[in-house]
């Protein structure tokens, strides 16, 4: 069961921006992540609790950031309910103060957090040299989780072994691109562990990677 620490910077000038202390897990119905999200002094600022089915479906969904709350799961394409932090904060929709059903006919959730990157792949399931697959999924970024609709396009260029003490550890190189402003970027990933991606970084790991059964 790998448990590690992502850290997370700005993209742009590098700025340290936070932690995120996580552990996860296969099974043999899915795939379940949770973590807690530290700011650059160490504060706590949110939690990600994000369980999947063998197929890579949000089955689970709950996210803590700045007060909010949400949760979801895949139920008519994907139904969240968005909780504000107290009645009548400003700048929220009256329907987030009384919890309210959302719902998008998207096949999953996507945000701040590295496991959303393994949820993807394994959604998408890609193989090496096969043609770019479109996804559109439902945002849901720190620090008010606000919804959004985006539209993805993922390949994988590469899936490399690397010679390790405990046998070959395979490598997927995706790349990924943004189809509303055509930004592109790479997103490494070995089993369910992201090893760098556009202002992440794997600082530290426990034990290897678990590998997913197809």
């Amino acid at each position: 069961m790998p448990r590690g620490r992502y850290s997370f910077h700005d993209p742009h000038d590098h700025t340290p921006l936070g932690d995120e202390h996580f552990h996860c897990a296969t099974g043999p119905s899915g795939w379940r992540y949770t973590a807690r999200t530290t700011a650059t002094d160490g504060s706590g600022t949110g939690s990600v609790d994000l369980t999947t089915d063998e197929l890579g479906r949000p089955i689970r969904l709950e996210l803590h950031a700045g007060g909010w709350q949400v949760r979801g799961a895949a139920l008519d394409g994907v139904t969240w309910v968005r909780t504000a932090p107290a009645t009548g904060t400003p700048g929220a929709d009256p329907a987030d103060d009384r919890g309210e059903e959302h719902n998008a006919p998207v096949p999953a959730f996507t945000g701040t957090s590295p496991a959303f990157l393994v949820a993807t792949a394994r959604l998408l399931r890609l193989a090496p040299a096969a043609p770019a697959t479109r996804i559109r999924l439902i945002a849901l970024t720190s620090p008010v989780l606000a919804p959004r609709t985006v539209d993805q396009s993922w390949s994988l260029v590469a899936r490399t072994p690397h010679a390790t003490d405990n046998g070959p550890l395979i490598v997927d190189e995706y790349q990924v691109r943004a189809l509303d402003t055509g930004e592109q970027y790479a997103v490494h990933l070995a089993g369910d562990v992201v090893l760098s991606a556009p202002g992440v970084e794997l600082e530290d790991l426990e034990s290897p990677p678990s590998e997913f059964t197809m």
